[in-house]
Parts: C-alpha cells; structure tokens; sequence
C-alpha cells in the first residue's frame, strides 16, 4: 500500500512562520517609533516659513529623555485613569531654548503640536509691538524680505479659503539671547497677539510660539495652549523627509508625480 504525504504541518508551519515575522516587524516599529524617531505630519501653517502644510518630519524621541506621553502611554491616565510616573527619564536631557519640538496639548494630553521653544522655566516673555521680549530684553530681528502667504501655507482642508486667500507678510531672522537665529513671519505688528502681559514661565514648563508669529496658537493662548509641561514633551523635530503639496493626502500616490515638493526632502529642522 503506498504512503500519501500530507501538507498541512508544512503549510501551518508556514503561516506561523509569517505571522511570527509580522508580530516581530510589529514589535520593531512600535518600539522604534516610541523610543527613537516618530514621523508626523504638518496640517497647518503655524510654523511657516520653516515647516510648510504638507511636510513629513521626523522627531527623536531620545533627545530629552522619555516620559509616559512620549512614548504614548498618556492613554493608560486619561482613559485607565492609572496614575502614571511623573517627570523624564533619564532627567538630565534638557530642551535648548530655539530647538523645534512635538508636544501633546497641555488642554488634552493627546494632540500632537510643533512650536519652537521660546522660553525655559523663570523666564519672563512678552510681545510688545510684535517685537519678543525675553527677560526685560527686545530681541533684534533683522528684514529679509517678503512672504507671499497663501491659503496653502495656512490649512490643508478648506480648498476655497486656500484659493482665494493671499496677503504678503515680512520675513525676519530673530536672534535669540544664546545668539541662535531662526525665521519669523510678520504680517502685522499690531495683531491680537502682538502685545501680551508679561508670561512668567513656572518651574518644569516650556513657553512655545510659531514662527507665524500672527497665525499660530501658542502659548500665549493660555486658555488653548498655554505653558507646556515637560512631561508633554515628545521630542525635537529633526528632519523633513517627504514633502507634498497642501491638501494633497499621503495615500495619493498617482499625485506625487506633479504634487512632490522635492526641494523640500531631507532638509533639517533648525
């Protein structure tokens, strides 16, 4: 009588073999996108002309250490309700004052931001005149040139307000106390956030604003953003490596052709 093979412990070993492979690339990217470079996306033009409505970034994690939000664990607390440890680890990995940052919304502990740290804690920041001031002290800003800033370069779901919105706006390279410069765009120095009461920066707290000066909502919105805690801190923005044109959806692939933005790839974040 002859003998008949089967293929079933082959074939079960092979789809185990392939789901153990999925698991392990699972396990990889959760545990890279946690702990060391998460990518995001810009929706809006709060920080233009430095990030633009369609650029990809990458953010490391590690720079200022980790906390419970971080690595979005912030669910366990707001969900769970588990207290969850306070502060970074480890604690000395400390933010410099004009590094670009992602941090989750003060207000609900889950949306994601990106501002330019402005002020450390004990510091007391003001606008005046659209001009920042820093511990008494105005900051110099130097013309260079000017912005056409359109629908585009303000938010990517609203394509008749995209259209039809154009105004010309003033570019400035703003030198900070450690001497670091970054650009800033002023449409006006007499908007509503052009002049503030003095902000007093509490211990473990960070003052953000967006390099749109007159578009953007930023700590001195206390009553949206306000003061960022440290632990909210998700990490500094690195490196653009992708770029599409506002409105355009990642997923559109037949678009990329004429919607790219490749003079935009691989650019730091500075």
């Amino acid at each position: 009588m002859a003998n008949t093979a089967t293929s079933s412990p082959t074939t079960d070993d092979g789809l185990w073999s392939f789901l153990r492979t999925l698991l392990w690339a699972a396990v990889i990217a959760i545990v890279f996108r946690a702990f060391l470079f998460e990518p995001f996306s810009i929706p809006s033009g709060s920080m233009v002309p430095t990030l633009l409505v369609g650029d990809y970034l990458f953010v490391s994690k590690y720079s200022y250490g980790y906390s419970a939000r971080s690595v979005g664990l912030g669910f366990v607390q707001d969900l769970l309700k588990v207290k969850l440890p306070q502060g970074r680890f480890p604690d000395g990995f400390k933010p410099r004052r004009g590094e670009v940052v992602v941090f989750k919304l003060p207000s609900d502990g889950t949306t994601d931001y990106v501002k330019r740290l402005i002020g450390l804690p004990g510091d007391k920041i003001q606008m005046q005149g659209g001009r920042l001031t820093i511990n008494d002290k105005m900051l110099e800003r130097k013309t260079q040139g000017t912005y056409d800033l359109g629908g585009d370069d303000l938010e990517q779901d609203h394509p008749y307000f995209r259209r039809l919105f154009r105004m010309q706006g003033r570019l400035y390279d703003e030198t900070l106390p450690e001497g670091k410069q970054h650009p800033i765009l002023e449409m006006t120095d007499e908007g509503r956030l052009d002049n503030t009461a003095v902000f007093t920066v509490p211990a473990h707290m960070y003052f953000v604003m967006g390099d749109n000066r007159d578009n953007s909502q930023d700590s001195r919105v206390q009553s949206r953003v306000g003061f960022v805690p440290e632990e909210n801190l998700v990490g500094r923005a690195e490196i653009i490596f992708f770029s599409l044109k506002a409105g355009t959806p990642f997923w559109a692939f037949w678009l990329w052709p004429t919607h790219i933005q490749l003079d935009r790839f691989f650019k730091g974040i500075s």
